[in-house]
Order: C-alpha cells, then sequence, then structure tokens
C-alpha cells in the first residue's frame, strides 16, 4: 500500500523574501538556460537559487542562509495541503486540475507501490542526487497519479496564491481528520508518476545511502485521475535525419491526427507502426531528435531548415499509461506531457 503521512512544510515567509510571484519557478527540468538568466535576477530568493544552482555547495549555503534569516520558514506543525491549478492548455481550453500534497514513503518499484512509466538517464539522477545530499531538502515535488477519486468542500480562502507561466496555483492547508479518511482511501492503491522519475529514484537511492527514517519520505503531489483537469498532451519529435523511414503522403491534418504523422520537404505523410505513437518513433531511430509540445512549431522548424523532420504525434491516452506501468514496462523519454507542470517554491520538505 502507499504510504503518506503528513509533513512540516518549508515555505517562503513574504514579509522576508518578497512576493510569491517573485520567487517561484518552474521545475527544473523544463527551464532553458535563458529562462534560468531571467529567473535568478528576478529575486535573489528565486527557488531556481536552489533547484538549478551553479553548485550543489552554493544551494546548500543559500537554503541555511534563508532559513536563518527567515526567507523560509517551517509551518508550526505537520499537515497535508489542497492543491487546485487552473490553466488553459495548449488547445486553449480552460480547466482545473486537483490534487493534494503529502509526505510519501518511498518504495523499490519492485514493490509495485509506486510504478514508472518512463525511463531515465544516470546523468540527470547524478546531479539531483547530489543536490539531496547537499541541501537535505525536497526542493519540489514530485507528481503522481492516483486512479481515484476524493473532493474537499468548503475550503474558503486559500494560504498561498500565485500565478505562474499561466497557471493560477492555489494551496490550502488542510484538518488534521482529512488524513485519516485518506489513508484509508489510499490503502490497496498504485501511484503512477506522472513527473518527477528521476527525483523519485534519487530519494531512493539516498535512503539506499543512509538508511535513516528521515529519507525514506519525499514530498509528492497526488492527483486523483477521475476529474477533467487532468489532461495528456502529446511532445512532438523535430528531428534532425529521419533516414529510412516512409510513409503514406496524405492531406494536411487538423488537429485530431489520423495516426502518427511524418512533416516534412513540405508534405506529410501517415507512418504505420505498432503501439503507441512515441514506442514506434522510439523504433524508427531518428537522430538529432529535440522535443515540443506545439505540432505548429515543429512544422516550422523543419520549414526554416533547422530540421529534416518532425514527427507529430497524438496524446497518450491515460489509461495506456496505466497499462504500459502494470506491465512492468517503461515508455520512451517524453512520451506524455502531463500540462500544467507544477509549480516550484510552494512547498518544501526538509529531511
Amino acid at each position: 500500500m502507499a504510504t503518506i503521512r503528513p509533513f512540516t512544510a518549508l515555505r517562503y515567509d513574504e514579509t522576508v523574501a518578497g512576493p510569491l510571484e517573485q520567487v517561484v519557478a518552474p521545475p527544473y527540468d523544463v527551464i532553458s538556460p535563458a529562462q534560468r538568466a531571467l529567473l535568478l535576477a528576478r529575486s535573489p530568493y528565486n527557488v531556481v537559487h536552489l533547484t538549478l544552482p551553479d553548485s550543489e555547495e552554493e544551494a546548500a549555503r543559500d537554503l541555511a542562509d534563508w532559513r536563518a534569516h527567515g526567507v523560509l520558514a517551517l509551518e508550526p506543525g505537520p499537515g497535508y495541503w489542497w492543491l487546485a491549478q487552473d490553466y488553459a492548455g495548449p488547445d486553449g481550453v480552460e480547466r482545473r486540475r486537483e490534487g493534494f500534497v503529502a509526505a510519501l514513503r518511498v518504495e523499490p518499484y519492485e514493490r509495485g507501490v509506486v510504478l514508472p512509466h518512463e525511463r531515465t538517464h544516470a546523468g540527470p539522477r547524478e546531479g539531483r542526487l547530489r543536490l539531496l545530499r547537499a541541501t537535505r531538502t525536497h526542493l519540489e515535488p514530485i507528481f503522481l497519479l492516483w486512479d481515484g477519486t476524493i473532493e474537499i468542500d468548503g475550503l474558503g480562502e486559500p494560504d498561498l496564491d500565485v500565478a505562474e507561466s499561466g497557471v493560477r496555483s492555489r494551496l490550502w492547508r488542510l484538518e488534521s481528520d482529512f488524513g485519516d479518511a485518506l489513508t484509508e482511501e489510499l490503502g490497496d492503491a498504485q501511484l503512477l508518476i506522472a513527473d518527477g522519475h528521476h527525483r523519485y529514484e534519487t530519494a531512493l537511492a539516498l535512503h539506499a545511502e543512509d538508511g535513516s527514517e528521515e529519507s525514506a519520505w519525499l514530498l509528492a503531489v497526488i492527483v486523483p485521475t477521475d476529474q477533467e483537469g487532468l489532461t495528456i498532451f502529446p511532445t512532438h519529435r523535430v528531428a534532425e535525419s529521419a533516414d529510412g523511414v516512409s510513409g503514406v503522403p496524405i492531406e494536411p491534418p487538423g488537429e485530431e491526427l489520423p495516426g502518427l504523422v511524418l512533416y516534412r520537404g513540405g508534405r506529410y505523410e501517415l507512418v504505420e507502426g505498432e503501439g503507441l505513437d512515441p514506442e514506434v518513433v522510439d523504433r524508427l531511430a531518428p537522430r538529432g531528435v529535440t522535443y515540443t509540445p506545439s505540432a505548429s512549431d515543429a512544422v516550422a522548424a523543419v520549414d526554416r531548415g533547422e530540421a529534416e523532420a518532425a514527427f507529430l504525434l497524438r496524446p497518450t491516452r491515460i489509461e495506456d499509461v496505466w497499462a504500459v506501468a502494470r506491465r512492468g514496462e517503461v515508455m520512451p523519454q517524453k512520451s506524455t506531457f502531463f500540462y500544467p507542470k507544477l509549480t516550484s517554491g510552494l512547498l518544501m520538505l526538509p529531511l
């Protein structure tokens, strides 16, 4: 079973740090070098100073200094939190996605409690592990899916309310009796990692190193799948070379793609293959691949001569992601684009 508990959150004191808008940021792995520079300049206390530091030692020094001077302060005691994110997706539709924030006990994948669905890479894991060792703090939550449903009514005014990258995030601290009901609901649950595979595996690695009870827990946002606001968008592939890939010529498609579509030389082709679109592209092994959530940007990159081809993918359905994970398999990198990303800098979990 998935084991959760309330946690004592470390969070910004706006009277010292300044407005939340100045100190929050997207997750570390979606920030470009140019965006990092802008965020670092936005505030000396922006969370990117911790999540994407010049060195792990610098992050640890900043974190200790911020805590000592009240920039970051601990809550009076442990609790759970409710998160609501209001957003317009890449399709322009307004939605709300909700979930709860808790400390989650890390479990090796083979126990079948927490399931991955994407491959990870050694470099990012090692970098995140060095940062976690240095700071002894989970600076960003991971994003997990729970195949269930839960509703919270009568929340009142939120404790935190901030907009970042067009997404409004609101957080409410929950009453203590919420935890008992939630623990019962999660009794037989499996959790699927939607975003944060590298950080989850980093937490496992740290716990294996020191074996302490404190390192057995990480910060998690757990999102019930039974809600309209949970959406998956595709991540399209832009390739420097797609030699040997062939398809059937088709007319320019609309928003609803007829299948996996290849664009090159001003023409569209329908590509056949077994499996989900990301798996088909992975087997075709195009070279020099980059990623974008925008089909029009992918096509434009080819038209500008920056790449030979663009693979336009259909969204991966949530039931297909679950099926892959429950078979003990993993999908290629960036097979899913759960939108929006979680905003970093709202809540942290010291070990």
